[in-house]
């Protein structure tokens, strides 16, 4: 191992199958267990988040710090360049110590999470070089890989307004080279994804606010990500994640439609997928799963940040999913549109801040695998059953036995045409929904 210390007393996480009690292995997720043809890993494809796991300390608008990291040793600026980034290796060294204990084989990270933000653009980058230059190490030694990369955006007071919708130009550049670096050490560390979270693109009012000026901003700014990426010889895929609001009032990338009716207007659609955050789909008033089954639907279903909230709340809690019914929706688009490609089911997630113990980071994990794990069983059992899909395909049969929805769906019918079928056959009768027989076949698969 390149780094010497072990961090946590626990040891790597085993399947022990759906009797255990030991809160420390898992009971469903089983990485070779073939499921539909396909190992459960490959289905899933777990990655840990570097932001929550290892930098999040507890802290709230209400309260100081409450998670004391023995990996957090000093980010103090002048303690020296040395002595920074031997912080920053040792926080790489917790966090690939965590992947293999797990047993995931992706992570996820913004710039500023392994490196933090220094005096001038040049000296931010060389240590970013330089912890990222470690990371790929590790990445070789344990064969954990990158799922994706991402610069933070929203956190500096420079971006109080905005990075790619910012008022100022020169804002606005310093976020294009911060863009910049970041999708070059994602290329360098191999990394699969890239993924613009706009949390600072929005408004909190109208008044000051010029929104088509900053939409055309931020249009150009992904344009230029397009460039770049060719520039550099990059393959990973591009990704928006939306989210209605929070920190702004309002985000531009509010949900899965606004993003994609956004990338086609832009003309961007064809270099663009989408990571869906349920918690954020939650706050945009929809249902859990509605964004992650619309965007499959249309092919841009890229990745999924597997989190949830709490209704109970109106903010975005980042919680591990514990609820088995949401991750056998959220399988069953997934294995409906063939599983991933480039993305996975990435944790970003963080333990609460009264969780202070350091196993409770594995606990939080293991139990949301374990989750997820047991929702893709039940989504391949609910497609073995074949009744819902069976009862959605019949909902819809007229559009198939009538030779005029099938004209309508290839686009060649007219309002004359559909009026003449209309008072053929009249009026017909109302054919039931039959939502509490669909609640019902569902719950058989729990």
């Amino acid at each position: 191992m390149t780094g010497s210390v072990e961090y946590f007393a626990t040891k790597k996480i085993l399947f022990k199958g759906p009797g255990s009690r030991d809160p420390l292995s898992f009971k469903y997720y089983n990485p070779d267990h073939l499921v539909l043809g396909k190992r459960m890993e490959d289905w899933l494809r777990f990655s840990v988040v570097y932001w929550h796991t290892f930098r999040y300390n507890g802290a709230d608008p209400f309260g100081a710090q409450t998670l004391f990291r023995p990996w957090d040793t000093s980010d103090v600026l002048t303690s020296g360049y040395d002595a920074l980034l031997a912080s920053c290796c040792a926080r790489v060294d917790a966090a690939f110590e965590v992947f293999t204990k797990l047993g995931v084989k992706f992570y996820a990270f913004h710039d500023r999470d392994v490196a933090p933000e220094l005096g001038s653009i040049d000296e931010s980058n060389k240590l970013l070089d330089d912890v990222t230059d470690y990371m790929l190490l590790k990445q070789k030694e344990t064969g954990v890989k990158l799922l994706w990369g991402t610069a933070n955006l929203f956190s500096a007071p420079k971006y109080a307004c905005g990075g790619a919708t910012n008022p100022d130009v020169r804002i606005y550049a310093q976020a294009c080279a911060q863009v910049k670096k970041a999708m070059e050490v994602t290329h360098k560390l191999g990394g699969e994804g890239y993924v613009f979270w706009g949390g600072r693109e929005g408004y909190q009012s109208l008044l000051n606010t010029d929104m088509k000026k900053e939409l055309d901003h931020m249009a150009a700014f992904f344009h230029m990500a397009v460039a770049h990426k060719a520039a550099i010889g990059a393959s990973f895929t591009f990704y928006i994640e939306p989210k209605p609001k929070e920190p702004t009032k309002h985000q531009y990338d509010y949900d899965a439609q606004t993003v994609m009716c956004f990338l086609k207007h832009y003309n961007l659609d064809d270099h663009f997928m989408l990571n869906i955050e349920p918690n954020h789909t939650t706050l945009a008033g929809h249902s859990y799963e509605h964004d992650i089954v619309i965007a499959a639907a249309y092919g841009k279903l890229g990745s999924v940040d597997c989190n949830t909230g709490d209704e109970l709340l109106g903010w975005d809690t980042d919680q591990f999913l514990m609820d088995e019914r949401k991750a056998t929706l959220v399988m069953k688009a997934i294995i409906d549109m063939g599983g991933f490609t480039t993305g996975g089911m990435n944790f970003d997630c963080k333990v609460r801040r009264e969780s202070t113990d350091l196993e409770d980071v594995f606990i939080a994990h293991i139990g949301s695998m374990d989750t997820f794990a047991k929702g893709l069983l039940n989504a391949a059992k609910l497609i073995e059953d074949g009744r819902l899909d069976s009862l959605r395909k019949t909902r819809y049969a007229t559009w198939e036995t009538e030779a005029l929805g099938r004209k309508v769906e290839s686009g060649k019918a007219s309002f004359v045409e559909l009026e003449a079928f209309a008072k053929e056959v009249g009026t017909p009768a109302a054919i039931s929904g039959k939502q509490e027989l669909y609640e019902r076949i569902l719950n058989d698969s729990l």
